[in-house]
């Protein structure tokens, strides 16, 4: 079938749900699923094909003709959007039904279908005026969606950042689009490549879709916003819509002439991205905020691959320039995944417990087995251990670094502490998961919420088997998604040779198989030995405690303490002590804060400055005529002297 017409099926679906979403739940869920199958449908289409699908129209909209085109790159990111869209729907109709929520169920279920729709013309239309039109649709979707739980203070602080900080970058995607039509003479989009006068617009480009891809340091709306989002939001926020930043980057990377420096900056940006925002996650408590951090580091690891191929791009060294570009965006597509999966997993456990608080949770894989083992699968995958996708594209990046390394060349100098700094933060990010797996699920209920839980009913569960599944299809048969992915590659950099397999990612698919089979073969044999010989229950090792209670167990700040040392440079710690005082204490505590560092000590400072500022110059407005006469006067001065200043000798 036609991509045209199967899109055309999908828009008219997503339109048909925002119509019946206010009223009709279970007709706004059969239309969602009917639009994100057509847009799947017609993305595999075109990544599978050997041709883009166009489609120039005459309808005007704001005095522009209106032209669409699906290729490589826009269809690997609109697989995303409607895996991720499709999933979070049917786990929204449990998660967040109409039962617990009457009032903004149906407007979330509207604002859904708009935010996935709006998503999809992004990634679809190529007008620049159209794509800002179409940013905005979703950047007001996504605020909405944010602030369904309005009633609570921190949710809608979390909602006015998020869309404070949209703001900010939108202008100046405004100013990138206005600046590149001017010099162009025309608000079509496309390959400028030949045109190097336009350059410097890519600083534009990098700042504006930063923001919203949540780089650091312009990360500091993303931790309250996916925080306290609703979970399916949460996880749509995470695993796609900050991949339209990413998406934004790479396609105006492919398209514009670069800066002499624009490799350079976004593989240093991807390396600090990745490294301090795992450091953060660790030493967070709130799963979520746990989340939504790790979420800044992997937007870090696919800048490093598109960092590195910008490097490979600029010195002709196409070879390492495909395995890193393949790397990071294979990892646009892991990422959604198993990000998707956890925040699905960390809302069944609040949906549970009430508590995003991982110090007082504990023992939930007694009575939540499924959302334990499905969060295992998402830990592994996130932590990029094998035998899990996760694994498979950044051993791909590491492979395209590796090469630059080798080659010797100028690009060798950026590669080498990437490569340092993506091995610290894969190591800090095993330690953030092995901590939230063990605090969550792991040891005795800390709470009597926690010994309360009980398991997500089914149509929580689907989203997160099917997305779990997806995880170990991408890990034991990468091969299979590699023309995808090479296609998107050649979509960036149309000069480059068609990217064979490497031989090393089939290497890779066997041993993860084999790892795979291993790991089910030990568990089939431990569940045997245990059938046969029993199962003995006692107490661990207590320290000679004569009545040790759940309090006593590793909290989130113990795990962390020492990592968080390492980094308190940037981290900036707070928290209250009370140390034990006498021979028999009754009373100790130590409360901690880590605080998000970027937005509470510099953002949220110099907003006060310029307030404060701008109160003072609200004085000089006070309707006196005479005063008013006196600052003309006195601005037509200045400025005289300064035109005499410059007219000096």
């Amino acid at each position: 079938m036609n991509p045209g017409t199967l899109l055309l099926a999908s828009a008219a679906s997503f339109v048909a749900s925002i119509v019946a979403g206010n009223r009709y739940a279970r007709a706004w869920l059969t239309l969602t699923l009917t639009g994100v199958f057509a847009g799947l449908s017609a993305a595999l289409i075109v990544l599978l094909g050997t041709t883009d699908w166009e489609w120039r129209s005459t309808l005007i909209v704001g005095g522009q003709l209106v032209f669409l085109r699906l290729d490589g790159l826009s269809a690997l990111f609109l697989v995303l959007v409607s895996v991720v869209g499709g999933a979070g729907a049917v786990y929204a109709h449990e998660y967040w039904s109409e039962d617990d929520y009457p009032t903004s169920a149906p407007r979330g279920r509207m604002w859904w279908s708009g935010l996935v729709l709006s998503m999809g013309l992004v990634l679809t239309i190529v007008n620049g005026l159209h794509f800002l039109i179409a940013w905005e649709s979703f950047a007001i979707c996504a605020y909405f969606l944010i602030t369904l739980d309005r009633q609570r203070r921190a949710v809608r602080a979390a909602g006015w950042l998020y869309l404070a900080a949209s703001h900010a970058g939108t202008v100046a995607l405004f100013a990138f689009f206005a600046s590149l039509a001017a010099r162009t003479g025309s608000w079509e989009l496309g390959p400028l490549r030949d045109h190097a006068s336009l350059a410097p617009l890519f600083w534009l480009a990098l700042f504006g879709f930063g923001v919203k891809a949540g780089v650091f340091p312009l990360h500091f709306w993303l931790p309250d916003a996916h925080a306290n989002a609703p979970s399916h939001v949460s996880a749509v926020m995470s695993a796609v819509a900050i991949k339209m930043g990413i998406y934004g980057i790479v396609r105006f990377s492919g398209w514009l002439p670069m800066p002499a420096a624009a490799g350079w900056v976004v593989i240093a940006l991807g390396a600090t991205s990745a490294l301090l925002g795992i450091a953060f996650a660790f030493a967070q408590d709130d799963v979520k905020r746990l989340l939504a951090y790790c979420s800044v580091e992997n937007v870090g690891v696919i800048m490093i691959g598109l960092g590195g191929a910008m490097l490979a791009a600029a010195h002709g060294h196409a070879s390492w320039g495909l395995l890193a570009l393949s790397g990071a965006l294979l990892h646009v597509w892991n990422h959604g995944a198993f990000k998707a999966l956890l925040f699905f997993g960390a809302g069944s456990v609040l949906h549970a417990t009430g508590t995003r608080t991982m110090s007082r949770l504990g023992g939930l894989w007694r009575t939540m087995p499924w959302t334990t083992g499905m969060f295992a699968i998402g830990a592994v995958a996130v932590s990029g251990l094998p035998p899990l996708n996760g694994f498979v594209s950044e051993w791909l990046v590491y492979l395209g670094l590796l090469d630059a390394v080798v080659s010797k060349g100028p690009a060798a100098w950026a590669a080498m502490p990437a490569i340092i700094m993506l091995a610290m933060a894969g190591a800090l990010a095993l330690a953030s998961f092995t901590k939230a797996g063990a605090l969550i699920f792991l040891g005795s209920p800390r709470t009597q919420a926690a010994a309360a839980a009980h398991e997500s009913g089914r149509w929580m569960r689907l989203p997160m088997l099917t997305l779990a599944a997806l995880c170990i299809a991408l890990a034991l048969v990468p091969v299979l998604f590699w023309p995808a992915v090479a296609r998107a590659v050649n979509a960036w950099d149309t000069s480059w040779p068609p990217a064979a397999v490497p031989n090393s990612l089939t290497s890779i698919g066997r041993t993860q198989v084999a790892l795979a089979l291993a790991a089910v073969a030990a568990t089939f044999l431990l569940l045997h030995k245990v059938r046969t010989n029993g199962l003995r229950r006692g107490l661990t090792w207590d320290c000679a405690y004569a009545a040790p209670t759940a309090h006593m167990q590793y909290s989130s700040g113990s795990f962390a303490g020492i990592v968080v040392g390492w980094f308190a440079w940037i981290l900036r710690p707070q928290g209250i002590v009370r140390r034990p005082r006498g021979l028999l204490p009754l009373k100790a505590f130590r409360i901690g804060h880590n605080p998000e560092t970027v937005l509470e000590l510099v953002i949220g400072p110099v907003s006060r400055v310029i307030v404060q500022a701008s109160r003072t110059a609200s004085r000089l407005q006070h309707g006196n005529l005479q005063a008013y006469i006196l600052y003309v006067i006195a601005a037509l001065v200045a400025l005289g002297s300064v035109a005499w200043l410059a007219g000096t000798p």
